[in-house]
């Protein structure tokens, strides 16, 4: 799955890719002096991606990284945004997690959420499977395959969520991978369910399929499903599940539920501070 290529991309510590044949390091290059090194180095957008050119599908943006000798790389990889890092040497190219050591933060977390925010006006919610109360304050967004194994994992965390906070709901989308071949005809009937207003009953027909159950072939002509993969392409979600918090924030792959509500609350303290 492209959940799983995206952990180890992650998971590795600085697996770092030869560009070039040069073996200077970038804060070792001449003509550095007492001041900030970075004013030695520049780079642009245009330059990286042929320098990436084969590596990654796009290059989005390029600007300093808080890292010294490196810059923070936007890319596209496997359809999705991911965080990278260039050496000023413009010959390494490193993916993996940085930590700040004098807080413990992961750098790289940081930048992928940063990068990877969407504008929640922008997701038509007519189609939307609702697990907890339409009503609730916190409304979480789900992009759902019918036939992700993860996907059926944090079904139940999310009814664990809501057990615990009430003011907590979650949007489902049906967004089926080309992986899953039944997956997009499954997801047409639990649409069509739903476009009849039969909520609970379309929830039912997301359990049936997530515990391997067969569904009815769907019993109406709607394009949503294509055009949630199309908004799914838009927003560079590439894998399932994938959240969308109340702020914009996108979470890709399972999470417990003390995870969502842990993330939730960061928001919710950062806001309460703000306010003071």
């Amino acid at each position: 799955m492209s959940i799983m290529k995206r952990n180890k991309l992650f998971l590795s510590f600085f697996l770092v890719t030869l560009l070039s044949g040069s073996q200077a390091m970038g804060f070792q290059e001449a003509g550095c002096g007492a001041g900030d090194c970075r004013d030695c180095h520049s780079v642009n957008r245009d330059e990286v991606a042929r320098l990436l050119k084969g590596k990654v599908s796009e290059v989005l943006d390029v600007k300093r990284s808080e890292v010294p000798g490196l810059w923070d790389v936007e890319a596209v990889y496997n359809g999705q945004k991911l965080p990278f890092y260039l050496d000023f040497s413009k010959s390494y190219l490193i993916s993996g997690n940085v930590i700040r050591l004098k807080n413990n933060e992961n750098v790289t977390q940081e930048n992928f959420v940063k990068m990877n925010k969407v504008d929640r006006s922008e997701i038509p919610l007519d189609d939307v499977l609702i697990l907890g109360d339409a009503a609730a304050k916190n409304k979480i967004i789900v992009f759902d395959d019918p036939e992700c194994t993860y996907c059926g994992r944090l079904h139940h965390e999310m009814k664990k969520v809501i057990a615990q906070r009430p003011d907590i709901a979650f949007f489902i989308k049906m967004f089926p991978l080309a992986m899953h071949p039944n997956a997009k005809s499954k997801a047409q009937t639990i649409v069509c369910t739903k476009l009849k207003g039969e909520n609970e009953k379309a929830i039912a027909l997301l359990e049936d399929s997530l515990n391997k159950k067969p569904l009815p072939a769907p019993d109406c002509d709607t394009d949503i499903v294509e055009k949630n993969i199309t908004l799914a392409k838009k927003f560079y979600i590439a894998s399932t599940p994938t959240l969308i918090m109340p702020d914009g924030r996108v979470l890709p792959g399972f999470k417990k539920a003390d995870q969502i509500i842990s993330s939730l609350q960061e928001k919710e303290k950062e806001k309460e501070k703000e306010k003071k």
